[in-house]
């Protein structure tokens, strides 16, 4: 209480009872992959497709992450954190440099005030500098060599100066081997006279001393939590809600990884997102797969069971820039990306299918009906070819064996009921623990699930059929008291999508009339 001295009129700010709880977000991708380039196993916040690009470049021919990203945010996505693997941020094989934006970029070499690193895919190449032909060449001018092994592939005459043609990065573009960039700030000097071997790509399959692949381990996805690599990298960002890895299965067409290793991925995944507790995983299925051997993939050889994951199949074809045709790639980023759209739209209690996906020229196989019986009822999310409606996602199962979370929505409804609840009841710690406090409580939480109820999220008549928040001295006894705790007890009613939709048609013949005359 404040303490008065001298007669007088005083006003004092009286802090209200209610403290209003808010719904956090639900459509926060993160997605784990190979990139053009970009910072290594530091989880980096996109909000658009042009600020992924500035970030990790483009679409590159093998790898999938670009496409899922574009797919994501097409499709509805509004942020998302990239997490770029395939090498290591304590690398020092490679000389490292800061760039404009002050983040580590590994695995480059410099020229002057350029950094030249290998395109995904590349390795065994270094550049040559040597001077510029003719009699007196300007001091901007030199030549850049570059060599596979011992042969040289591509020759560039090239320039320091921004404003004239043949300016180094402009020069590079066109290189299927190298790329080039500008270190912003530094000076834009002629580099010396020299040869550089350029580091294999990170991400590409590396090649040992006898020329053989090199796998990719899974430990390269998993990563470490006291590190901050791999999935560890985003256990410290809360506002994640669902996690992709699309490029663990180019690794696995190039070879770089084995089925069991995309087993032991994909169980890792899960297994963050259950650790994590607020998130869920988007997998995919192998490429190449029948409606029956994804049947026998799913039971059989993955086994998966968790309320946390779902499994989409089959994959979808999109047009592919770096290539100027059509490819087939995972969906899980266009998955993504309805998921938030459908949030946006209708809410995270509205399951997220029957859902157009944008993007989405071809399927990599049409599924029949007969063909989604099979695959349905053990939580094959199906993507289908519908005449006249476009390319639908035509499931909405988590892969959990438990009917009670059977469907997705129920499953991302509870992540955000809890996370919401979590994070708007912070102001509870270190209150004094009485009946003020136990109806403060279950009037914030009551008005919260109230608006829930209205919006449609939770299923009941009446408000008292939807849910109900006990919190008093029935769960609050005094030896819980005693130990600093607060009980409050919360219980929902979802609602569950209209999965099989029934109508019952029968013939009847109307002989009431005729009977009356």
């Amino acid at each position: 209480m404040p303490t008065y001295l001298t007669p007088g009129v005083y006003v004092e700010e009286v802090q209200s009872g209610a403290r209003p709880i808010e719904g956090v977000g639900t459509a926060v991708a993160a997605f784990v992959g190979f990139a053009e380039r970009g910072p290594f196993h530091t989880p980096t916040l996109v909000t658009s497709w042009d600020q992924y690009t500035q970030e990790f470049g483009g679409f590159t021919e093998g790898t999938y992450l670009a496409h899922s990203v574009y797919g994501y945010f097409s499709n509805g996505g509004g942020a998302a954190y990239v997490v770029r693997i395939g090498g290591s941020a304590e690398d020092t094989s490679a000389p490292s440099v800061t760039g404009a934006r002050g983040k580590r970029e590994a695995k480059a070499v410099e020229l002057g005030g350029f950094l030249v690193t290998a395109k995904p895919g590349v390795t065994g190449v270094s550049v040559e500098v040597a001077d510029a032909g003719g009699e007196n060449p300007p001091e901007d001018r030199f030549m850049l060599l570059v060599r596979k092994g011992d042969e040289v592939v591509e020759t560039y005459e090239t320039s320091t100066r921004k404003n004239v043609k043949g300016y180094l990065v402009n020069q590079a573009r066109a290189s299927k081997l190298i790329e080039v960039t500008e270190q912003r700030g530094a000076a834009q000097t002629k580099p010396a006279t020299q040869t550089l071997a350029i580091p294999d790509a990170p991400g590409a399959p590396a090649t040992n001393g006898a020329g053989e692949v090199a796998r990719l381990d899974p430990a390269e996805y998993v990563g470490d939590s006291a590190a901050r690599t791999g999935f560890g990298g985003l256990e410290t960002i809360d506002e994640i809600t669902m996690v992709a890895v699309p490029d663990l299965m180019s690794a696995y067409q190039r070879g770089d990884i084995d089925a069991e290793g995309v087993r032991t991925v994909q169980l890792a995944v899960i297994s963050h997102c259950e650790q994590m507790g607020d998130r869920v995983a988007v997998l995919d299925s192998p490429p190449g797969l029948s409606a029956q051997q994804v049947r026998t993939w799913r039971n059989d050889e993955a086994g998966y069971d968790s309320r946390y994951a779902t499994l989409y199949y089959p994959w979808v074809r999109v047009f592919d820039p770096a290539a100027g045709r059509n490819t087939t790639v995972p969906p899980s980023g266009h998955i993504a990306g309805v998921w938030a759209r459908s949030d946006g739209e209708r809410g995270v209690h509205k399951a997220p299918a029957n859902e157009v996906i944008r993007g989405a020229v071809d399927l990599e196989i049409r599924l029949s009906k007969g063909e989604q019986d099979l695959l349905n009822p053990i939580g094959v999310n199906c993507v289908r070819a519908f005449p006249g409606r476009g390319i639908r996602i035509w499931g909405a199962r988590t892969l959990s064996s438990d009917p009670a979370w059977r469907y997705l929505n129920v499953r991302r409804l509870f992540n955000y009921l809890e996370e919401s609840i979590l994070l708007g009841t912070q102001w509870v710690v270190f209150e004094p623990n009485d009946d003020r406090l136990w109806a403060s409580i279950r009037r914030n939480v009551t008005a919260f699930l109230q608006e829930e109820w209205r919006r449609g999220a939770l299923f009941g008549r009446t408000a008292e059929e939807a849910f109900y928040v006990k919190c008093d001295r029935d769960n609050n006894p005094q030896e819980s008291i005693d130990q600093g705790r607060v009980v409050c007890e919360i219980g929902v009613s979802p609602v569950r999508p209209a999965e099989f939709v029934v109508f019952r048609l029968a013939q009847f013949s109307d002989t009431t009339s005729l009977i009356d005359e």
